[in-house]
Order: C-alpha cells, then sequence, then structure tokens
C-alpha cells in the first residue's frame, strides 16, 4: 500500500488532489484502525471496490465515546476530551502526533484570516478552560503565543478586565480576534456594550446551560448591535477532529481543502442529498490521519451551491454538545 505522506494532506489544491488523498487515507484507515476495520466488515464492504471518497462509508461520532479510535501502529501523545455535564459519557479523540493537529488549525486559520501575528488574540473560554483536555483551549493556546502580541491571552470570568482590554486596543487601532463561548460573549456584550472596529468577533457556540438557547440569528444580531460589528464570525468544530470550517458572517462555513462536509439522507444514512437539501452533516477531515477520517455527526445541515455549508441544528435525541448547539430559524 502507498505511504501516505502527511504533507500531501496539506497539499491539497482541487478536487483531483482531495480525492486521490482521500482514498489513500481510506484504504490507510481500513488496514490498521481496528474499530473501523471491524466497522467495514460489518457492513460487508469491499475496500477495494471503492474508487469514490463518496462511497466510502462514514463511522457514527458515537463510536468515539465507546471504542479507542486510533490506528494500531500508533500510540496516543495526547488524548483530547468533549466537554459535557456530570454523568455524560465524553467523547476521546486520541492524539498520535499534536504536529498535525498544529499545522491544521495554524494553515486553516491563517488560509482565512491571514498571518496570526496580524492579531491580538483574545479568549473567552472559561468552561473549556476548566477542561484540561480541551482541543479548543489548545488551538487557542497555540494561536495566543504565535501571535507574539504581549496583550493576546485567556480570559476566565474576568470580562470587566476584558472590556477595558478591547477598549485600549481600539484606541491603539490594533486588529484583534476575540474568540469565545456564546454564553460568555453574550455577558460580555450585555454587561459592556462596545463600538468594536478593528475586532473580528468570533463565536465557536454553547449557551452550556447557563443561558436560554438562541437561534444563530438571534444571537448574532444580538452580539452585532451590543458589540458594533458588522458581522459575527463562527468556528465549526468538535473534539473528534483535527481541522476547522470559519464562517465570516450568516452562518455560512467554508472548509480548509482537506476537509469536506456531505449531506445524508436522515432516513437512509447511506445516500447523499443535493445542494440546499437538509440532512445529517458527514465529514472527511483528512488531518484524522491517524484515528478516523470518515465521521458521522449528529449535526444537521446543508450545503450551498457556492460550497459553503450551514448548521442547522441537532438531532433531538443526540446528547447536548459543547460546540454548535445554535438552530438556525
Amino acid at each position: 500500500m502507498q505511504e501516505i505522506d502527511v504533507n500531501d494532506i496539506f497539499s491539497i489544491k482541487n478536487e483531483s488532489d482531495f480525492e486521490s488523498v482521500a482514498l489513500l487515507v481510506f484504504k490507510y484507515q481500513a488496514k490498521f484502525n481496528p474499530v473501523y476495520k471491524k466497522y467495514l466488515n460489518i457492513l460487508k464492504k469491499d475496500v477495494s471496490k471503492i474508487k469514490s471518497p463518496i462511497d466510502i462509508p462514514f463511522l457514527p461520532i458515537d463510536f468515539f465515546k465507546t471504542h479507542r479510535i486510533i490506528t494500531e501502529t500508533n500510540n496516543p501523545e495526547k488524548t483530547f476530551l468533549s466537554s459535557g455535564t456530570t454523568g455524560m459519557v465524553r467523547s476521546n479523540h486520541f492524539i498520535t502526533d499534536l504536529s498535525v493537529y498544529e499545522k491544521s488549525f495554524i494553515k486553516s486559520f491563517e488560509l482565512f484570516y491571514g498571518p496570526i501575528t496580524d492579531f491580538c488574540i483574545l479568549a473567552l473560554l472559561p468552561t473549556y478552560l476548566e477542561n484540561e483536555s480541551s482541543s479548543l483551549v489548545y488551538m487557542a493556546d497555540h494561536l495566543i503565543h504565535l501571535s507574539k502580541h504581549p496583550q493576546s491571552g485567556f480570559y476566565l470570568n474576568n470580562i470587566d478586565e476584558l472590556a477595558q482590554k478591547l477598549q485600549l486596543l481600539e484606541k491603539e487601532n490594533t486588529k484583534v480576534l476575540l474568540i469565545g463561548v456564546s454564553y460568555a460573549l453574550i455577558d460580555l456584550a450585555e454587561k459592556f456594550p462596545l463600538k468594536l472596529k478593528n475586532t473580528i468577533v468570533m463565536e465557536t457556540g454553547g449557551m452550556k446551560g447557563k443561558r436560554k438557547e438562541l437561534t444563530r440569528l438571534e444571537l448574532h444580531n444580538l452580539l452585532s448591535q451590543k458589540l458594533g460589528v458588522k458581522s459575527i464570525h463562527s468556528e465549526y468544530g468538535m473534539t473528534e477532529l483535527l481541522s476547522q470550517a470559519y464562517s465570516k458572517g450568516d452562518g455560512k462555513f467554508f472548509c480548509p481543502p482537506w476537509m469536506k462536509v456531505f449531506i445524508r439522507d436522515t432516513y437512509d444514512p447511506f445516500s447523499f442529498l443535493e445542494y440546499g437539501k437538509s440532512g445529517g452533516i458527514n465529514i472527511i477531515d483528512l488531518a484524522n490521519i491517524n484515528s478516523c477520517s470518515f465521521i458521522e455527526t449528529k449535526d444537521l445541515g446543508k450545503i450551498n451551491l457556492n460550497g459553503s455549508f450551514e448548521v442547522l441544528g441537532r438531532f433531538d435525541y443526540s446528547d447536548i454538545r459543547g460546540c454548535n448547539l445554535l438552530i438556525a430559524e
């Protein structure tokens, strides 16, 4: 079997590149990931007959809660755990090479926003900071350090200090990225209305039971009005992924070249829907080289003609999770 070079994953430039690398990753994981291999056997899938990414079976995301999803030739360097309430079964993502995750989130961020060093990065992630094994905190921490800005940093519950910092940075015309969990951004916006001209406000979803759930439109309108920005950006990621999609407004997300979203029929999980129709979100994340790159999520969404996708909610029977609880109108 042809060996996979991680650099090939992050060098994908077009659909042809994506398809060829995706098939290589599939064959590798079908052979060396015991859980995925067994899943394919149960489905009676002949690996040699898979000729296109759309034919690849997707592993239900709940397997990350109940099984050890890792290729047998590797040992984990770190384990990321999903957030959750007391008593909830949490997902485990075993990371064999943190440098792959770092390369993924750095290249993805700079693809959409330019050099990290252009920003002062302020992270308002109180509930995530309490989870020492949060992949989001790991990413934010690295972006903060890579920004090399003396004012970059985390904020737990000290929103008074954060509001003062934002006002100071505005006076200095500093380019700021404020990334935060939804309920904490609402707390900031309601307590300290601001006029932010040089700040990107990015929500990661999640009310964590702290506030009443809002539609995405309600949340974005509230934050836009209170913080004085034209649009609210969003990050779509999860513990089980090593890549993120980004939205610069209106909840329309775009993936980096090594990540792709499909919409499955909610009544037939092995068939896919055309543009504009809503169903379950399936994700190919080729950065998940040593776990599983082909994941059937519990999110509902649709793909638009321009290639963006929208998150419309969650399956009713799904556990509440930390990210992207928003329901679109």
